[in-house]
């Protein structure tokens, strides 16, 4: 975990692929858990310390992740998440090449809540939910391709489930077809930048996380 931005309302971090956003079976301190701590050592703040989670990333995933640090910007964030006014954009990579250069998939998701996974349908089914994102190929190494992914709906495993749907698993993810694993057991999916109108400042504010450690992605650290 690495702090990219901080003020006295928000504090967004880049998380590894290993860490949790919120405590889960496994017992693993969470990332909302190291920040109470660390905001409390930095700031001296006696009793408990107030945080809010205003989304989640997959833990194999790495990228971006925004906290609240008031109430205010919690409740003001949780809206702009559910309205669609924070932009979030995703790096993937891949081993098939994507169907175009660019382009739109919309599927109709249904969770499996027992197995953790979503099925994508290319129409409406039972308890299905419609899943939109664009996409576009920004980049070409020798055995792999990078793309960028702008969600515009946010579904559980929206991505994995919908690149696999359209040929393109992502690199590591074996859950979602893809035919071996990474050696970290981390996923090549990153979410690389976020932007939204501060929810109490009311200042642009746009972020752009560094790439991960490896080989791979390094090849394409000159992109964007």
């Amino acid at each position: 975990m690495t702090i990219v931005y901080e003020d006295n309302h928000i504090i967004i971090v880049n998380k590894t692929a290993s860490e949790i956003v919120q405590g889960d079976k496994t017992g693993d301190t969470p990332l909302s858990e190291m920040l109470k701590q660390y905001i409390k050592e930095a700031y001296a703040k006696p009793g408990n310390v107030f945080l809010g989670v205003t989304h989640r990333l997959d833990r194999p995933v790495s990228g971006l992740v925004v906290f609240a640090k008031t109430s205010k910007a919690l409740s003001r964030l949780n809206d702009m998440f559910r309205n669609g006014e924070v932009k979030k954009t995703y790096w993937a990579i891949v081993k098939q090449c994507p169907p175009a250069e660019e382009g739109e998939l919309v599927h109709y998701l249904v969770r499996n809540e027992k197995q953790n996974k979503s099925y994508a349908y290319d129409r409406e089914v039972k308890d299905s939910k419609k899943a939109v994102l664009h996409y576009k190929l920004i980049g070409r190494s020798e055995n792999y391709y990078l793309v960028e992914v702008d969600l515009k709906t946010g579904r559980h495993h929206q991505i994995r489930c919908q690149l696999a749907k359209a040929g393109c698993p992502i690199k590591g993810d074996l859950k979602y077809g893809f035919p071996r694993s990474n050696p970290d057991g981390s996923i090549c999916l990153h979410a690389r930048t976020v932007s939204f109108i501060h929810p109490v400042s009311k200042k642009l504010i746009e972020v752009t996380a560094p790439l991960p450690e490896g080989n791979l992605w390094k090849a394409f650290q000159t992109i964007g």
